[in-house]
């Protein structure tokens, strides 16, 4: 398939900075360090269009990347869970989540990004409480899948999406930033929502 291309549009601490084209948005989440940058990247075919780092919590702001010229914005929501900050921080956070989550009247779909290898974590669980209370559709990514082996992969993905879907997720695909894999299935998905 044809990715579409991606720039980096703006930083904004809350909605009422977000930028005011009236585009559908898709939004990544998931905790501090789990490669949302690096899926973004991965799914644009940028190596560096999402700043990524080893340091948790790098993401503090909404992130908003212009997609396809005018096909929808990616927004990087800022990673929750542990990051080298003050409580006062990390309650920031929370509320430009939350706030996100329930004004984003452009938002179409949530991309949760889950750790192959640690499954759906405390922090996790919160944030799909947060899909169901501001009725968000969700899809869960997880992600790292390169790190097993193919039968192993599919065991875990297999257990995953059993769990996901009970709690309203539209399904639970394997992915690797760095092989690619599921990139397409991801794409196919994010296309659906926007129509």
């Amino acid at each position: 398939m044809k990715i579409p291309e991606a720039e980096f549009v703006l930083s904004a601490p809350d909605l009422a900075r977000a930028p005011k084209r009236p585009l559908p948005e898709i939004a990544f989440a998931g905790r501090s360090n789990v490669g949302k940058s690096s899926l973004i990247n991965s799914l644009t075919n940028r190596k560096q269009l999402a700043l990524s780092s080893k340091t948790p919590g790098k993401t503090r702001l909404l992130n908003y990347f212009l997609v396809g010229k005018g096909l929808c914005y990616f927004v990087d929501l800022p990673g929750y869970g542990y990051a080298r900050i003050g409580q006062e921080q990390k309650a920031e956070w929370g509320e430009s989540l939350e706030g996100y989550m329930r004004e984003a009247h452009r938002l179409v779909l949530v991309v949760l990004i889950l750790d192959i290898r640690q499954g759906i974590t405390p922090l996790d669980e919160q944030m799909i409480d947060a899909f169901r209370i501001y009725h968000r559709p969700w899809l869960a990514v997880v992600t790292k899948a390169d790190k097993l082996s193919a039968s192993a992969r599919k065991q875990a993905v297999d257990k995953l999406q059993g769990e996901l879907i009970s709690r309203g997720a539209q399904g639970a695909l394997p992915y690797s930033a760095d092989s690619h894999l599921g990139r397409e299935e991801l794409w196919e998905a994010i296309l659906s929502a926007i129509k």
